[in-house]
């Protein structure tokens, strides 16, 4: 049988569409999940492996790598897709933001591929470890500064595990820009925000998978980050 992928942040948007394209592949999933969605017991009903992990805190990390390591013997894939948003909001307390970005976009990928890589290096098939970063590695953000600077974190790590774990492993990232908008956006944000790219389009969580699919298959690129953002850097 083939080794399962392990998704973080599978619950929604591009994990959850990551998760459905490899079932429907025919490889086997475990995808973790903060927030119960309906979304998961659907994975569920699909044959994926469902595990609640909360990595605000050391210890749901420790009760992930935990299950993991009783779930299986080998991983064929790592994407590291888990994320939040906290903006600098007056009142917010700057070193709490800071704190929880860094723990959920560079702590918990940091300990997990630390923890893992033996999985990843014991599998029969190539292997890889997936970073989700941020088009806002390259620009920063004035709203969301210790957001883009975990982002960033995440990003040297890529860098670092691809030397780490070479060569049985590929290590890459992949920083998005806008995919898809939320349902309650207005028609003046949309237009706004589509300007902002040379392609101007929100493409959908499709083009992430096939980006994803794409590093998974190429047994030629590591240690680097591909930019999903529709030509964004050059307006």
């Amino acid at each position: 049988m083939a080794s399962p992928i392990l998704i973080t942040g599978a619950s929604q948007r591009i994990g959850l569409a990551f998760a459905r394209h490899c079932l429907e592949q025919g490889t086997p999933v475990i995808a973790t999940y903060r927030t119960h969605r309906p979304a998961v017991d659907a994975l569920q009903a699909a044959g994926a492996q469902c595990v609640r992990a909360d990595f605000a805190t050391n210890e749901g990390i420790d009760a992930l790598i935990a299950q993991l390591r009783e779930a299986t013997t080998s991983l064929r894939a790592i994407i590291h897709n888990a994320s939040d948003w906290l903006p600098e909001r007056p009142g917010s307390d700057p070193a709490e933001v800071m704190a929880a970005m860094m723990q959920i976009h560079c702590m918990a990928p940091y300990r997990i591929n630390l923890a893992c890589g033996d999985l990843l290096e014991t599998t029969d098939e190539p292997a890889d470890i997936v970073h989700m970063t941020d088009y806002v590695v390259e620009k920063g953000s004035a709203k969301h500064i210790a957001y883009a600077a975990s982002k960033a974190a995440l990003d040297n790590l890529t860098r670092s595990f691809a030397r780490r774990l070479a060569p049985r492993v590929k290590v890459n990232s992949i920083a998005p820009s806008l995919i898809m908008f939320n349902e309650g956006d207005s028609e003046a944000y949309r237009e706004k925000t589509l300007k902002k790219s040379l392609l101007g389009i929100a493409p959908g969580e499709a083009a992430a998978v096939e980006t994803l699919q794409f590093l998974l298959d190429n047994p030629y690129i590591t240690g680097r980050s591909i930019g999903l953002d529709g030509g964004r850097p050059l307006v």
